[in-house]
C-alpha cells in the first residue's frame, strides 16, 4: 500500500470578528448560546444494513515510525473471515494482495456486551520516496471533547468539508457515554458510527480524557478505561510505553507525544520514567517539530476546570522548556484559548517566584476542548485576562496546523458558525529548536 502525500496548499486567510483587546491578549466577544447542546439520539446512527456488516471502522498509525496502520472495526458475529483485512499497493493491479489477521475481543460492561472488536495491523507500508521526513509538509486537525450532539456534528462536518486535513489528533473525551445512566455503552457504538466517515479514511490518534475512565463503583465497574482501551488501540509498545494511555508517534517532520492526565505521573511512576527517556530520543534533524497532547490544560484562564492540570505542569514543564517543545494541545475546558510562549519554572516557595513569564524556549499552550459536547460551552473566563493568554473565545470549533517546512508552520482555529467554519484565530509559528524568535498573529 502506498501512502499518498497531499501537495502543499496555500490559502489566503480572511479574518474578521469583534474583540476586546487588553495588554494580555484578545478576548473575543462573539456570542455563542451557552445552554447544553442537544444530543443526537441513538436512532440517528443505526447499525449498517446487511448480514454481519462491519461498522465503526477507524484507522490509526500502527507504529512509531509511520510505516504501519491499525485498522479497527466491529461486527455482531465472529464468523470465519470476519477478522481479515486484505490490502495491496495502490498502483498495482491487485495481484499482490496481502492479508492481515486481526486480534478479536469483546467486553462486558454492566448489562451490556459489546460486538466483536477487531484490530488488524498492516505493516511495512511504503513512503513516498520523493519525500524526506525532515522536510515533509503536513496538515493536522485538532479537536477534543466532541460527544454526539448537533454541535458535534457541525464540528465534524466543518472539518471534513476542508480538504486540507491529512490526520486528526484528538485530545480526549470521545463518546460521553458516562453522561448517561449506567454509562450507556450503546453510546460508544453510536459514536463509532458517527465519526466513521472521517476516522475510516484518515488516521486519528487519541489522548484519553476523563470521560474515557468509565469508573462506576455503583454498578461494580471498577476497571478504569475499559471501553476505551478495548475499542481504541494505539501503538504504545512501539515507543516502549507500558500503557496505551501514553505513547509517541512520528508523522512526517513531527514528533508527537501523548500523555495521560489521569494516570500517575510523579517521580518514579511509569509515565514519568517513560517521558524522561522519550524526550531523549527526539532527533530534531529528522523530526524538527515537537508536539504534546494532554487532556487537562496547564494554562487555562477559564473558571471551568481552573488549575486542574497544575500538578502535572509543575512536574513536566521544566522538561518541555529544556527540550523546546513547540506546542501543547489540551482539551477538557469546553472553550478555546491560545497562550503566548510562557513558562513558570522558577517557582520557589521562599521568594514567591511563581508568575508565568515570556519564554521563547517554551511551548504555546492551546486549549481545544470545543468539539461540541453535551455539556455546552464553558463561558466563564476570568477577568481581567491574564498576561499569558493571547486569544480566547467561548465557542465550538476545531483547529488546523499546517507544517510548511522544518522552521515554519501556520496555525488556524475555525469557529463553528451556522453551516460553515470561520477562521477566528491564526498565527505563524516558528520552530523553537531553530528559530526561538517572537511570533505574531
Amino acid at each position: 500500500m502506498e501512502l499518498s502525500h497531499l501537495a502543499l496548499v496555500c490559502a489566503a486567510i480572511a479574518f474578521s470578528s469583534i474583540f476586546v483587546v487588553s495588554q494580555a491578549g484578545i478576548t473575543s466577544t462573539h456570542a455563542r448560546v451557552s445552554e447544553p447542546s442537544e444530543e443526537m439520539s441513538l436512532e440517528t446512527f443505526p447499525p449498517p444494513a446487511g448480514y454481519n456488516a462491519p461498522e465503526q471502522v477507524h484507522i490509526t498509525q500502527g507504529d512509531n515510525a509511520g510505516r504501519a496502520m491499525i485498522i479497527s472495526w466491529v461486527m455482531p458475529l465472529n464468523e470465519d473471515g470476519s477478522n481479515v483485512v486484505t490490502y495491496w499497493i495502490a498502483s498495482s493491479d491487485g495481484s499482490d494482495n496481502k492479508n492481515a489477521i486481526a486480534t478479536t475481543s469483546s467486553y462486558r460492561y454492566f448489562n451490556y456486551t459489546s460486538g466483536y472488536l477487531h484490530h488488524a495491523t498492516i505493516k511495512k507500508l511504503e513512503y513516498d520516496p520523493s519525500k524526506s521526513r525532515s522536510r515533509c509538509s503536513l496538515h493536522i486537525r485538532y479537536y477534543s471533547d466532541l460527544g454526539q450532539t448537533y454541535a458535534s456534528n457541525q464540528t465534524l462536518y466543518n472539518y471534513m468539508s476542508n480538504p486540507k486535513g491529512q490526520a486528526v489528533l484528538f485530545v480526549g473525551d470521545l463518546s460521553y457515554a458516562d453522561d448517561h445512566p449506567n454509562h450507556d455503552q450503546r453510546k460508544w457504538d453510536s459514536y463509532g458510527r458517527f465519526v466513521e466517515p472521517s476516522a475510516a479514511y484518515q488516521p486519528w490518534s487519541w489522548a484519553a480524557g476523563n470521560y474515557e475512565i468509565d469508573y462506576a463503583q455503583s454498578i461494580s465497574e471498577t476497571q478504569p478505561f475499559k471501553p476505551y482501551k478495548n475499542r481504541y488501540h494505539v501503538p504504545y509498545k512501539a515507543s516502549q510505553s507500558t500503557s496505551p494511555l501514553w505513547y509517541s508517534i512520528k508523522r512526517a517532520s513531527t514528533y508527537i507525544i501523548v500523555l495521560s492526565s489521569y494516570s500517575a505521573y510523579d517521580k518514579y511512576t511509569p509515565q514519568n520514567s517513560w517521558l524522561q527517556d522519550e524526550l531523549k530520543k527526539v532527533n530534531r534533524s529528522e523530526t524538527s517539530w515537537l508536539i504534546v497532547l494532554v487532556h487537562a490544560p496547564w494554562y487555562n484562564s477559564n473558571n471551568y476546570h481552573y488549575m486542574e492540570g497544575e500538578s502535572m505542569r509543575v512536574t513536566f514543564e521544566p522538561w518541555f522548556v529544556e527540550n523546546k517543545v513547540d506546542i501543547v494541545f489540551a482539551g477538557h475546558v469546553h472553550a478555546y484559548e491560545r497562550s503566548k510562549r510562557i513558562s513558570n519554572i522558577h517557582y520557589n516557595i521562599t521568594d514567591g517566584m511563581s508568575t508565568p513569564v515570556k519564554d521563547q524556549n517554551a511551548p504555546i499552550y492551546i486549549t481545544i476542548g470545543d468539539g461540541g459536547n453535551i455539556e455546552g460551552i464553558a463561558n466563564s473566563f476570568t477577568d481581567p485576562q491574564p498576561s499569558y493568554s493571547a486569544f480566547r473565545e467561548a465557542s465550538f470549533g476545531h483547529a488546523l496546523l499546517e507544517i510548511k517546512n522544518r522552521t515554519h508552520a501556520h496555525y488556524t482555529w475555525h469557529r463553528n458558525k451556522e453551516d460553515e467554519a470561520v477562521i477566528a484565530d491564526s498565527i505563524w509559528l516558528k520552530k523553537r529548536y531553530y528559530l526561538p524568535e517572537e511570533e505574531t498573529a
